[in-house]
């Protein structure tokens, strides 16, 4: 639904607004799917999810756990860093350790991230 909308405001606005439309409506699709292949709405397996999808999906799952939401109140961030657990389940691995890298510098500096950002996701 939400690649429907997409791609109807886009051809409304007739606009670049959306600099990259594949790019967006593959975020949309894809980020509730899992590294392992559980997810939704394809079943989408390691690699065959899109990067930017896979990038995303960490970073809603964490916002969503730390969002108070009216059927739940929010985690905090201490408990939905908990996310590390789901390392090669739901996330990529090295996908995991970057979100750590990039979400506390200070520790980022002890835990030989640079090796990360040098070598990428």
């Amino acid at each position: 639904m939400g690649s429907d909308i997409l791609n109807k405001i886009s051809r409304e606005i007739n606009n670049d607004v959306i600099s990259s439309l594949e790019v967006a409506e593959n975020i949309i699709l894809h980020h509730h799917e899992k590294w392992d292949g559980t997810g939704y709405h394809h079943r989408l397996k390691g690699q065959e999810n899109p990067l930017k999808a896979r990038i995303v999906a960490i970073v809603d799952v964490f916002d969503a756990l730390t969002s108070r939401r009216p059927y739940k109140d929010s985690w905090s961030v201490e408990r939905a860093l908990s996310i590390n657990e789901q390392k090669g389940k739901h996330f990529k691995p090295s996908i995991v350790v970057s979100f750590f890298c990039y979400f506390d510098e200070k520790a980022a500096q002890k835990k030989g991230c640079e090796t990360v950002r040098s070598t990428g996701i």
